[in-house]
């Protein structure tokens, strides 16, 4: 494929050291993520504090308790068509990066840029800091308990949080993965401490609350897009092990087997724990209270309820810890495809972690949780999100066409990415009519990559006093965190 040389890559450049403790005197990301770790990715990222604070929206949109299980199933059902199609894309095209590497693949690199741009300006930190300030919030709640928790303080305790996210994902990559799996077990018993108690409660006799579960004349047919839009956004975070195809263990069989167990527990658990809640309460007390959880832990487990703030404070670390992990790896690999500064694409001479590439959100991130209005921004790009997966999935479809002799171990029918691909543009669509001037906002900011692209990519006639200064800056850069050009 044709890459548009960039003024942020220069080739043949000698490494300043090699690492000669290195196995096979090589230094490169590792292929370290196995099946188990695999499954603690997706599942760490896709369970967050959604499920344990704020389960509603579906229940609010749906007007029905009946209707809202069948939308949250059905909404499982959707995520696993996107991820099965990302399972072929992922097996095909053996590279990390995620939607980026698709795009670029399927659509070439100006569409690929876009997508980057408005992942690194905006849509990466602000969605960082936001998982972020739930866990800042929520690891000191058990200590200011009954007050509320000033505001300072949870974002002191955030920039803890993201320090030490940070500092992890740059050390070690099994540590990374080990910690992660720990905190997925922690994920799961929470799960399983609201499952259990409640479903025992349903096989006792605690029926009422299911008593006309699909009365008609409460179901919102209006607000049942709105119901899958919350849904889909609960299921999010299926795609995050398609970041690190280069380092999981025989990708042709891990990723596609890793995304169907984990996409079967995710939407077990989700199906459960609302079972749960609504055995326990009403649709009314459900709307009504503040942390579902909570409130679901006071009426059957009493004083144990101070636990669930630590257990959702575990579980966003966990996403945060899961997602940095992984959209580390697509400015890793848009760096080597010379669309972001070649220091980028270096890896630590002793750690094997691509420690630039971890780092470059930290700033951000920091500056958008003090200065910046993180939530409005998000709902600027959230649609995005959507828009750039439905176009990945799109490339599958047209590269069967474009592409047909490209080796494919794991093939799925075609009628799956093209209703998960309809899906994505329905939901961007439903952006676009519910909220025209914050998706239009979301539209001009993503357009800026247009001559972002052409001013940094393939504009590369630069003065040469600037063009020595920002390759010194690339070696001090480089010499400070000892990184050096990955050996392929």
């Amino acid at each position: 494929m044709l890459v548009v040389p960039s003024a942020f890559q220069r080739v043949n450049r000698e490494p300043l050291w090699h690492d000669p403790d290195s196995p096979h005197g090589k230094v490169e990301l590792k292929k370290k993520v196995t099946l188990l770790r695999g499954i603690s990715i997706i599942i760490g990222t896709i369970i967050g504090a959604g499920i344990f604070i704020s389960p509603k929206g579906i229940l609010k949109n749906s007007g029905s308790v009946g209707i809202s299980l069948v939308v949250w199933i059905a909404c499982g059902v959707l995520s696993l068509f996107g991820a099965l199609s990302y399972a072929e894309l992922g097996t095909s095209i053996k590279k990390s990066g995620g939607h980026y590497t698709y795009i670029l693949e399927a659509f070439g690199p100006q569409m690929a840029f876009i997508r980057l741009w408005a992942d690194i300006i905006a849509i990466r930190p602000a969605g960082l800091a936001v998982i972020s300030l739930a866990f800042g919030q929520y690891i000191l709640e058990p200590i200011f308990m009954p007050c509320g928790v000033p505001e300072i303080a949870i974002k002191l305790a955030t920039s803890i949080g993201i320090t030490s996210v940070m500092y992890l994902n740059s050390m070690s990559t099994s540590w990374t993965n080990r910690i992660q799996i720990l905190l997925t077990f922690c994920k799961l018993l929470a799960v399983a401490t609201i499952i259990v108690p409640g479903l025992y409660m349903l096989f006792k006799g605690e029926t009422r609350n299911f008593e006309n579960a699909f009365d008609v004349s409460n179901i919102k047919l209006t607000g049942l897009p709105l119901a899958f839009y919350s849904g889909m956004y609960a299921y999010s975070g299926w795609f995050y092990l398609n970041f690190v195809t280069e380092e999981v263990e025989n990708p042709e069989k891990t990723v596609p087997l890793a995304i169907c167990i984990s996409m079967a527990i995710v939407t077990s658990c989700y199906v459960l724990t609302n079972v749960a809640y609504y055995t326990v309460m009403s649709a009314e007390e459900l709307l009504a209270s503040q942390s579902v959880a909570v409130t679901f832990a006071e009426k059957t487990m009493g004083n144990f309820s101070v636990a669930v703030p630590v257990f959702v404070a575990l579980s966003c670390f966990g996403t945060m810890n899961g997602c940095l992990f992984a959209f580390s790896r697509m400015f890793y690999v848009a760096s080597r495809e010379g669309h972001l500064p070649e220091v980028l694409s270096m890896i630590h001479v002793r750690r094997h972690t691509p420690l630039a590439a971890v780092i470059i959100l930290y700033p951000m991130t920091v500056f958008q949780l003090f200065v910046g209005d993180i939530y409005s921004l998000l709902n600027f790009m959230s649609f995005l999100r959507w828009l750039f997966i439905g176009v990945a999935v799109l490339g599958l479809i047209y590269m069967r066409y474009t592409r047909p002799d490209m080796p494919r171990p794991f093939k799925v029918p075609l009628f799956i990415p093209a209703i998960f691909s309809l899906t994505c543009f329905f939901m961007v669509f439903l952006s676009l009519y519910s909220d025209p001037v914050n998706t239009g906002i979301g539209f001009a900011i993503s357009l800026t990559g247009i001559p972002a692209y052409y001013i940094f990519i393939v504009f590369d006639r630069r003065p040469k006093w600037l063009q020595k200064s920002l390759d010194s800056f690339n070696r001090s850069v480089q010499i400070i965190l000892e990184v050096i050009p990955a050996e392929h």
